[in-house]
This record gives structure tokens, sequence and C-alpha cells, in this order.
């Protein structure tokens, strides 16, 4: 407070704000909706489990009980891993309780569905395995190499041509596409 009585206004970083910090309370809203207090366990679901147990299972909800102590967390996952998952539920709890510091998770449901998830058209269970990038055509490597061929340093040169050669491709590839 001043003098006047009137709050200061809150204090902004200088320059660029990190896209994390623009988006923190948003995606803190988003994940509360569906239970989750802490995001961490979306974000990093495989460091938390295990890669073994992330790639047949994934976190949907968590759910509190009116005054129970204890959440249920609910975990989708395919038909045939719904076994195999039941067997570590006691190690998931572990892990996941290790992520929130204290006992939050009690309890863990499975849903079992297809692998597309509740309906048709959706996205596919796990991450879609990332795309090899569209490699540059010979004579727009060329022109950049020209470009930068009085370059002495050789790793300096050899990223400029790359992003030269890329971005002269780029060009092209969206004329071709009009």
């Amino acid at each position: 407070m001043t003098q006047a009585g009137q709050e200061r206004p809150k204090r902004r970083l200088r320059g660029f704000e990190p896209a994390a910090g623009l988006l923190k309370n948003r995606i803190r809203q988003v994940g509360e909706s569906r239970g989750f207090a802490v995001s961490r366990l979306l974000t990093h679901w495989a460091e938390i489990v295990g890669e073994e147990i992330a790639s047949i299972a994934l976190p949907v909800k968590v759910g509190y009980a009116r005054g129970g102590f204890g959440a249920t967390l609910t975990l989708l996952t395919t038909g045939a891993h719904a076994p195999v998952l039941q067997a570590e539920l006691p190690k998931i709890i572990e892990k996941v309780n290790a992520c929130y510091g204290y006992a939050a998770i009690s309890r863990i449901h499975i849903t079992q569905t297809a692998p597309l998830g509740f309906a048709e058209g959706q996205v596919a269970f796990r991450a879609a395995e990332p795309k090899e990038p569209p490699q540059p055509d010979s004579s727009a490597r060329e022109a950049a190499g020209a470009v930068v061929a009085g370059i002495e340093d050789g790793d300096l040169r050899r990223a400029l041509e790359a992003l030269g050669a890329n971005v002269l491709s780029r060009k092209k590839r969206k004329k071709a596409e009009k």
C-alpha cells in the first residue's frame, strides 16, 4: 500500500516474458477442472510411472470423495492391458503419491476403451512419432552455400548454410502449394 492507500500495480518483467509464465494460470485452471492439483502428473507421466506403464495407460481424472481422505485417479487403457495395469496398482499409487508429496491418491479406477479413445475419430492413444522435416532441395543448398562461402568458422558456416537452405526451400514449397 502506498501513502494514499492505493495498491501498487503488479510488477511485470522487462522485455520478453517466458511462455510458461504467460500460460501457467490457464494450464493450472484446466488441470484443476479435471482434478489435477499438480499438473506435473500430466506433463511428466512417463517419468513418474515409468515408460512401460505410460505406454499402456494415461491419467484422465482425479476425483475427490466428499469428506473422505484420498482421491481416486482414473486411468485410461485398452482392455488387453488392464490386467497388467491392475497388477501394478500399488506401485503406481506409490509413484503418484511421491509426485504429490503426500498420500493424495488412495484408489485407482481403470477405464478400458478402444485404442483410439472413447469415440471414433479421436487421436491415437500415444503421441505420434515426430515427422522427419522435409529436406531442402539441392538448388537451395547450392544457393545457400554460395552466400555463406566467405565465412571462416566451419560450424557457423554449416549452420547458416542449413538455415539458408531451409528458408529457400520453404519459400519454394509455399509457392508450389498456392
